[in-house]
């Protein structure tokens, strides 16, 4: 019997098409996942990582709509329930981080405390 794992954080709908264009493009390194994750630095303290990369062996994989998330597994506890969207308006575009989380953020939104 295998056992699912949900996912410990959401990818809104413009986030899924918009990081399936990005592997739909042509010479797009299918070996690689999308990393979601944070690191140490940023106004607030930690800051988050999003972005395409290879497996490591302390990774934990997570489909979410069809496409290969990993994270290590000991970001879980700063990422529990964060959603991560994606804007392509006129005044703002990319991703954007919405962590319940997070207890105060900087003003760019790509770094945060707990």
């Amino acid at each position: 019997m295998e056992t699912t794992i949900s996912a410990p954080v959401k990818l809104t709908a413009n986030t899924v098409a918009e990081v399936k264009r990005l592997i739909g493009e042509p010479g797009f390194d299918q070996s690689q996942y999308l990393r979601v994750g944070v690191k140490g630095g940023g106004c607030s303290g930690l800051s988050y990582v999003l972005g395409f990369d290879v497996k490591e062996a302390d990774d934990e994989i997570y489909e979410i709509d069809g496409i290969q998330v990993i994270m290590k597994n000991a970001h879980g506890i700063y990422l529990m329930g964060m959603e991560v969207d994606y804007s392509d308006g006129l005044n703002a575009r990319g991703f954007v981080f919405n962590n319940p989380n997070a207890s105060s953020s900087c003003g760019c939104g790509s770094s945060f405390s707990v």
